[in-house]
């Protein structure tokens, strides 16, 4: 099958983003990312002019994944409580997934180098998650931006911890499964989440 133009651009960015999850950065080349991606150099120098580039791309392609697979709290339940208990529950579900922790790891493996490109990956994975969080809380609390703002924070980080630390330092396993809510309350420990959120929003509870 010959690709061209967009369909061949966004082949190669699903191959770059396999193989650098796979073998890294620096130990993958352009050479090897053509030849996976089945295209000629100069096809791929003509989309991605350097591997920079072609990384910076891949991680702009996850951002936009992750994005659209985490959603808006109000998409996970009616009750607004609820709702809340299961995005946060989603987040550290998607935590678990190798191709967000793999990334992750990766990304800090190379912010002294592409700085921009990690605070862009923070950016999404827990700025814009806590950013609709906090939305949500507004709309369905009335708390005060600020404070919502900082309650969100506080719910996102400690639903993420102990998981976060001990998946970016391989302490417990990956999976390479693509994460179902139709799995969370057997993937992620929906009621200790249920009491951060009674310990945060006691009045929505």
């Amino acid at each position: 099958m010959t690709r061209r133009g967009q369909a061949l651009r966004e082949h190669i960015l699903d191959t770059a983003k396999l193989a650098f999850l796979e073998t890294g950065f620096e130990r993958t080349s352009m050479d090897a990312i053509a030849a996976r991606a089945e295209t000629s150099k100069r096809s791929l120098y003509a989309h991605f002019p350097t591997k920079d580039a072609l990384f910076l791309a891949v991680v702009e392609r996850i951002r936009a994944l992750f994005a659209e697979r985490t959603g808006m709290p109000a998409d996970y339940a009616d009750e607004p409580a609820e709702a809340v208990v299961r995005y946060c529950g989603h987040f550290v579900q998607l935590l678990h997934w190798s191709s967000v922790a793999k990334m992750l790891r990766l990304a800090i493996a190379e912010a002294d180098r592409l700085p921009d490109l990690a605070a862009g990956l923070f950016d999404v994975v827990f700025g814009t998650t806590t950013d609709n969080l906090a939305a949500h809380l507004v709309a369905t609390t009335g708390l005060p931006a600020d404070e919502a703002d900082a309650v969100a924070n506080e719910l996102i980080g400690l639903a993420a911890h102990p998981a976060l630390p001990r998946l970016l330092f391989g302490v417990d396993p990956l999976t390479e499964e693509t994460p179902d809510q139709a799995r969370l309350a057997t993937d992620v420990d929906l009621a200790r989440i249920r009491r951060l959120v009674r310990l945060f929003l006691p009045a929505t509870t």
